[in-house]
């Protein structure tokens, strides 16, 4: 959406026409959102906006296809190198030698999804954060493979569709989720250990620290599963590690499939 709204030209590809017809009409009701702030009082220019960006957008099923055209793949699929290392090896054979390949990964190591392809100086890590349309921050990653020319083709991309790059090295969890992770873990064992309620920590966060949401708020907007994974993934790179220490809590909501929002249950119950 960002990209297309910039003026680039976009395919978005997923597994089925379904997904893609579903992905399509949350890009217009998103659209719609932005106009209404962007155009509000100009609603022939904003329905022309969204005419505009929606013709910078074609999607397909088929990845290898539409490759030889392109001069950026953005891959965000499922958090797992296996799967993310299979899709570039394919793409690697069927995209043109100057095509940039970058992972959209928040807990995946850059350099491992680089070394499954030939273009190890032409592979970074463009980091978007949710939502893209409002969130204005993108992680751009350098591998030690990734050439300076590469690095500030991402940047400038970044900056293109409007967002603000900052740069940091192939560590886990780069810069934002290297530092939220833990914090979030330690908000957990502060509960465990008996010191605070849950409630108590998310107020004293929020209005402490000025955070939008306390840890446990976003821990269940996030997934329990989704930050299961991460702490485990880090734990085994660096199992003496006391920041990246399982939680006995957060395996046992797992287990029990309380996983936050998406299941109406996690630290808290929803609706």
């Amino acid at each position: 959406q960002v990209a297309a709204a910039s003026g680039h030209t976009v395919v978005l590809v997923d597994q089925s026409d379904e997904i893609l017809k579903k992905s399509t009409k949350g890009i217009e009701e998103s659209l719609k959102r932005v106009i209404k702030k962007k155009f509000a009082d100009k609603p022939e220019a904003g329905a022309e906006f969204i005419k505009k960006t929606l013709k910078n957008l074609t999607t397909s099923t088929d990845a290898a296809s539409v490759v030889h055209s392109t001069d950026l793949v953005i891959e965000a699929i499922v958090e797992n190198l296996e799967v993310k290392n299979k899709l570039f090896q394919t793409l690697d054979k069927f995209a043109p030698e100057h095509t940039i390949f970058a992972s959209n990964t928040s807990s995946l190591q850059i350099t491992k999804m680089a070394n499954a392809t030939t273009r190890q100086d032409r592979f970074g890590g463009l980091h978007f954060f949710n939502p893209v349309p409002m969130m204005k921050l993108v992680e751009v990653i350098k591998t030690p493979m990734t050439s300076q020319k590469t690095f500030e083709s991402l940047v400038d991309f970044s900056k293109a569709v409007g967002k603000s790059p900052v740069s940091c090295k192939d560590t886990p969890g780069f810069i934002v989720n290297r530092l939220l992770v833990p914090y979030m873990m330690e908000a957990v064992r502060l509960f465990e250990r008996g010191d605070a309620s849950k409630e108590d920590i998310d107020v004293a966060m929020k209005l402490g620290a000025g955070y939008p949401m306390g840890p446990f708020e976003l821990l269940d907007y996030v997934g329990l599963d989704t930050s299961k994974y991460i702490i485990d993934g880090w734990h085994s790179l660096e199992p003496n590690n006391p920041l990246f220490a399982p939680s006995p809590l957060l395996n046992k909501l797992v287990e029990e499939k309380k996983l936050g929002k998406k299941t109406g249950e996690g630290f808290y119950k929803y609706k």
